[in-house]
């Protein structure tokens, strides 16, 4: 469907934007890049230099490589510019209604065959596609934040997508050097739905006074082995981002008690205490500020670790339940999308499913809120004694 030197046009010259655009030009592509805002444009451009520089200094390629590459990313002002590409991948807004007035636009001046995708990290693809004449072309290819850095990229085909067009962009952006998965169109996709858990539950175990911030951050990184904490990670991410996400996966799963929001993080959202990009969040990052320092109590930190572990293995196995991906795909989706220490199934077999299910019943009744109600798969798996992998961890026991 795709020549191997097709060209790729990129809606949206933001982080992501130019970032998924850097990848096409290194993988050989000539990129069109359009925004509406010309500074945008020349941030992109600034960036794209740097970054290319950076890596001929590694000697990761070569000078003369590195400018071919930059000359390869050619800036437009027009969206009729992108008129001869074969696939158009947009990275603007999370608003529905911006993307489908967008894919509106695109249909009238793109070929036919040329292909629409959002990187949309959670609005409904199956929404976004009904603005077009012809949405068997339209899907979500989703890359994440640095899209240079990061390998995975969820493939997420809509009600309306044909399947050799999905096929293909799968194809596609595997020879870009990317590790692909394909999950259903629901709120989150795979990745921004599972992770929910990482952060609300640890905010909720920071609004019930049980530890702060940085507790919270110590216990996670060193009972589970988390790279980051979840509210260093909230504070690199965004926290507009991330309470954007959050709200929407929750309003769009029809209010779901497991996705329910913060008033903590909206808050920050309020104050635009957005993280480490504005100086403030759930740190302080300004100048000669202080970081708190954790209570390293370790049956604390235990405690925490496996509250928030067993909620996230909750939320995988009822992906796996709903047949959102196969168990390989969500297993892949974590560690290369949010660099989790392993696989959520994988984990579940190696703590014992009875554990979690005792841990999440044991909150259930506590609470009494279906937040912490098991999946039914958990139970049923429990109950015929089974587990995810040949190789059982808890059965040995």
């Amino acid at each position: 469907m795709f020549k191997s030197n097709c060209t790729i046009g990129i809606v949206g010259g933001g982080a992501m934007g130019a970032g998924i655009a850097q990848v096409a030009a290194i993988a050989g592509h000539t990129v069109f890049v359009y925004d509406v805002c010309e500074a945008t444009l020349q941030k992109a451009v600034a960036g794209w230099q740097n970054s290319l520089n950076k890596l001929a200094e590694k000697n990761k390629l070569s000078k003369q490589h590195a400018i071919e590459i930059l000359n390869r990313l050619l800036i437009k002002n027009n969206l009729a510019d992108l008129s001869e590409s074969q696939l158009i991948i947009e990275a603007v807004v999370e608003d529905i209604q911006v993307k489908q007035t967008l894919f509106t636009q695109l249909e009238k001046v793109v070929a036919p065959d040329c292909v629409l995708a959002s990187n949309t990290s959670s609005l409904s693809i199956a929404s976004i596609a009904s603005a077009c004449n012809n949405p068997q072309r339209v899907l979500g290819i989703h890359f994440f934040n640095p899209a240079i850095l990061m390998p995975l990229v969820e493939i997420i085909p809509g009600i309306a997508t044909d399947e050799n067009c999905w096929q293909a962009c799968r194809t596609l952006i595997n020879s870009w050097g990317k590790t692909t998965v394909i999950t259903k169109d629901t709120p989150g996709f795979i990745v921004n739905r599972i992770a929910r858990s990482y952060y609300g539950e640890s905010i909720r175990i920071y609004e019930e006074g049980i530890a702060d911030f940085a507790t919270i951050d110590w216990a996670l990184k060193t009972f589970g082995g988390f790279k980051m904490g979840p509210f260093e990670l909230m504070d690199f991410i965004g926290n507009d981002v991330n309470y954007k996400v959050t709200e929407t996966v929750w309003q769009q799963f029809f209010y779901e008690p497991r996705f329910k929001p913060s008033l903590t993080q909206k808050r920050l959202y309020e104050a635009h205490f957005f993280g480490r990009k504005s100086g403030r969040g759930y740190y302080n990052y300004q100048d000669n500020a202080a970081m708190p320092l954790p209570n390293k109590n370790e049956t604390l930190g235990k405690e925490i670790c496996n509250r928030v572990l067993c909620m996230l293995i909750n939320e995988a196995i009822d992906a796996y339940y709903l047949k959102l991906a196969t168990k390989e795909d969500l297993e892949i989706a974590m560690e290369k999308g949010v660099n989790y220490p392993k696989g959520l199934l994988m984990w579940a077999d190696e703590i014992g499913l009875p554990h979690v299910l005792h841990t999440l019943q044991s909150l259930y009744n506590d609470y009494g809120e279906d937040r912490y109600r098991p999946s039914i798969l958990l139970k049923r798996m429990v109950a015929a004694n089974q587990n995810f992998y040949e190789k059982s961890f808890w059965h040995k026991k």
